[in-house]
């Protein structure tokens, strides 16, 4: 990559040359990082040839202290070694659909948005809310985000699946408890790096008024986009641009990621039923259960990890159970 960018001829492509200098700095630094590792490891063991001859107690505690932090930034690295998948570096797009349960699922799906958000703040990553339908009472029936910042798929890939919520429902007039369900997509953000083929015959574009936040500009003209996708039913849609174009250009975005994904994944099942092994890749696999009532936990069916700190999961603190999920899959693949 060094050596395509010292050619003459490299910044002709203005776009393509950033992409390749940003992943350029990408691979510096982790190398970097490891070169780093190795020469403080390397130091370390000359002290420690020292100590044993001079016996130096204050050197032996300053070393003491460089290995336990030479431990934690390797255990560090060695979580991020799990997020080595084709994309897991990319940027994330993910959407939350309400399921079963009404109203409260619907609300249900909000809560999922403000716990996802309050993650990615956590993280330092950049979300914006590209489209919106909102609940006829609370919440949201659908809700589409993309999330930028490294790693953003290889963490929200873990949380692909069903969430199922179980509480004492604040809709319900006899407040009794209620069992709501809502469905997580995600995909890698990574249309402008994969060619997918879409004839202009194979879609249908809707145009309608934006609803929600937006201003008045957005209210009066119909600029939110909708796009059919007709062999495969796929419908995406996007509203928080201000113009019909760039709406549109989103939603081409997320259908395309779509695409690709849905393409990965028939790939993965179909290797899987080549290996014998019994792999449910359907939407409505239910990975984690949320009990408010009567007692609290957070439990991830594939992994079996759970927290009876139910509001600190609903507040984005959501790492233990990702890491938990990139580990087991880690296991099963043998590696």
């Amino acid at each position: 990559m060094e050596k395509a960018a010292s050619t003459p001829n490299f910044w002709n492509d203005s776009e393509k040359a950033q992409k390749i200098m940003q992943r350029l700095s990408a691979l510096r630094e982790e190398i970097e990082l490891w070169d780093s590792q190795a020469s403080r490891v390397a130091d370390s063991l000359e002290w420690l040839e020292l100590i044993s001859t001079d016996g130096d107690e204050a050197m032996a505690g300053e070393i003491a202290r460089e290995v336990g932090e030479l431990e934690r930034e390797l255990a560090r690295q060695e979580f991020l070694l799990l997020l080595s998948g084709p994309h897991d570096r990319a940027d994330a797009i993910f959407a939350i659909h309400a399921g079963a349960g009404g109203t409260d699922a619907q609300d249900w799906a909000e809560m999922l948005l403000r716990m996802y958000l309050r993650w990615a703040e956590g993280h330092g990553y950049k979300t914006v809310i590209l489209d919106s339908l909102a609940g006829h009472e609370a919440g949201y029936k659908s809700v589409t985000v993309s999330v930028s910042g490294r790693y953003a798929f290889g963490y929200l890939k873990a949380e692909r699946g069903v969430h199922r919520l179980v509480r004492l429902s604040p809709f319900d007039e006899a407040h009794r408890r209620h069992t709501s369900f809502a469905k997580v997509e995600v995909w890698p953000d990574i249309a402008e790096e994969i060619e997918i083929e879409i004839g202009p015959d194979e879609i249908e574009m809707d145009v309608f008024r934006a609803s929600g936040a937006g201003g008045q500009h957005v209210q009066k003209n119909a600029t939110a986009v909708r796009i059919t996708h007709k062999p495969t039913g796929i419908v995406v849609s996007c509203q928080n641009e201000r113009s019909q174009l760039q709406n549109r250009e989103v939603a081409m975005k997320i259908l395309r990621a779509r695409l690709y994904d849905m393409a990965a994944q028939r790939q993965a099942q179909e290797m899987a039923q080549l290996k014998g092994e019994n792999m449910d890749a359907g939407w409505g696999s239910q990975i984690r259960s949320y009990v408010l009532h009567p007692y609290k936990m957070v439990k991830d069916i594939r992994t079996n990890y759970e927290t009876g700190n139910t509001e600190a999961v609903l507040d984005g603190r959501l790492d233990n159970f990702i890491e938990a999920y990139l580990r087991s899959i880690l296991g099963q693949s043998g590696d």
